[in-house]
């Protein structure tokens, strides 16, 4: 992390994606929060509701430790990441973004039958529109974000807007 101009700063995305050969979607931030930064993990920040919305979408209890919410994803069919590998960014403010640099997202396709790709606000969306490649045959879906900023969105607005999730992360027998 090096100090542009202002509070910008350059960030390198510091942890990877949690996928396995199981995923059969794809959850995408736009990057990493200064606070998942500091807590080593995807949605760190206390006020995000990330992690609330898909306890309830999934009616289990709500992940808290790294370890619960990886083996969530992983459980749920779920592989997490964020569209960009790095960026200059303010803060958490995805409208300060410059220099945007993608992902490869080429290796979680190569390795899951990923479905759907599901992005967490407009920024994310945005950005996977303008710098990604969406596999044939594969869903793209914009989701609310559940970031404390959106607070116009309730958590039963956010939870039933990622309840589309469903229709991805069912076992094999039974999905479609």
């Amino acid at each position: 992390m090096r100090g542009l101009d202002g509070n910008r700063r350059h960030i390198e995305h510091p942890f990877e994606p949690v996928f396995d050969t199981g995923s059969r979607v794809l959850v995408l931030g736009t990057m990493a929060s200064p606070k998942s930064r500091e807590a080593g993990f995807f949605y760190g920040h206390p006020q995000n509701r990330f992690w609330k919305v898909m306890g309830q979408v999934f009616d289990v209890a709500e992940p808290v430790t790294t370890e619960e919410r990886t083996a969530f994803l992983l459980d749920h069919r779920i592989a997490l990441w964020d569209v960009l590998a790095a960026c200059d960014i303010e803060g958490a403010s995805d409208a300060s973004i410059k220099n945007p640099v993608p992902s490869d997202l080429g290796r979680i396709f190569d390795s899951a039958q990923i479905r759907a790709v599901y992005t967490t606000g407009k920024k994310a969306y945005e950005l996977f529109l303008r710098y990604q490649v969406l596999p044939e045959g594969v869903e793209l879906v914009g989701l609310p974000s559940t970031s404390p900023a959106n607070a116009r969105a309730s958590i039963g607005d956010l939870v039933a807007s990622y309840r589309v999730l469903l229709r991805h992360t069912l076992p094999c027998d039974k999905a479609r």
